[in-house]
């Protein structure tokens, strides 16, 4: 899943792809270099961002999306909490609903279960703006993964189907060092719910806080997070580096092809 935020303040690329232009070429570009989805995001969900308005946010991806979606065949994700922005992400060409609150925004499920798109339901402890103000848990993997068991009971009691459903236990998103560190770990351990696993770790602050890197200088360890996500069970990775991300998963794939526990 390759990442395009249409954002002037995302914590990596904020502004890189604000102009609409832009945006599409790099969609394309992403494409070329093997990305099976491409991710359109409209809010920063960096620690402190601000957030934006109903309006900001559809002024920012829809366009972006229409755009996409006639030049590439690529399937279009919309990265959202606002039911708002689904219904008309989708009505523009979006297929995928990728969703850091898990559909836990008023109206944000019936939505989604009206559109009956996949969606990806996400771990946040807290909000953006809080998210690190000490987060805590008692085992952090135990405690999202009875979140997440618990946002897709709620889905498919809302009618989305279990085969459209996909989980990320939300690196960064109310985690300390340590908390992702186990995390990536034990990622294995969130198989137990069924449906597949996305992991975003691209360029991400743990990057920084154990290697001392500037967000700049963070896509060979991204890479390796990816890879590491992949042999851990992660079926998806959001990733802002597509072609050395695709390289480095297609050589693994050349090496242990399919096989089934492929750590053991």
């Amino acid at each position: 899943m390759g990442i395009l935020n249409v954002t002037p303040d995302s914590f990596s690329d904020g502004g890189v792809f604000f102009d609409r232009a832009e945006a599409v070429a790099g969609a394309v570009r992403m494409a070329q270099e093997g990305a099976a989805i491409i991710d359109v995001g409209g809010e920063s969900t960096r620690p402190g961002a601000r957030p934006v308005s109903v309006q900001e946010e559809l002024d920012r991806v829809v366009p972006v999306i229409e755009a996409i979606a006639k030049e590439i065949a690529v399937p279009v994700s919309v990265d959202t909490s606002k039911p708002e922005v689904m219904r008309a992400a989708v009505a523009a060409g979006a297929g995928f609903i990728n969703d850091v609150l898990a559909l836990r925004a008023d109206g944000a499920l019936e939505a989604a279960a009206a559109l009956a798109t996949p969606v990806c339901l996400m771990h946040m402890l807290g909000e953006p703006r809080t998210m690190q103000d000490n987060p805590r848990y008692d085992d952090v993997v135990n405690d999202i993964r009875a979140f997440l068991e618990a946002r897709i009971a709620a889905c498919v009691a809302a009618g989305i189907a279990r085969v459209r459903i996909v989980v990320d236990p939300g690196f960064g998103f109310g985690k300390t060092l340590e908390h992702n560190l186990e995390l990536l770990r034990r990622l294995k351990e969130f198989a137990a719910l069924g449906v597949p696993v996305l992991a975003g770790l691209s360029r991400k602050s743990m990057i920084g806080k154990a290697l001392g890197l500037p967000v700049g200088r963070r896509a060979h360890a991204s890479v390796a997070l990816a890879l590491l996500a992949v042999q851990n069970g992660a079926q998806i990775v959001r990733v802002h580096d597509v072609g050395p991300t695709v390289e480095a998963l297609r050589m693994y794939a050349a090496v242990y092809g399919d096989k089934e526990n492929r750590q053991d």
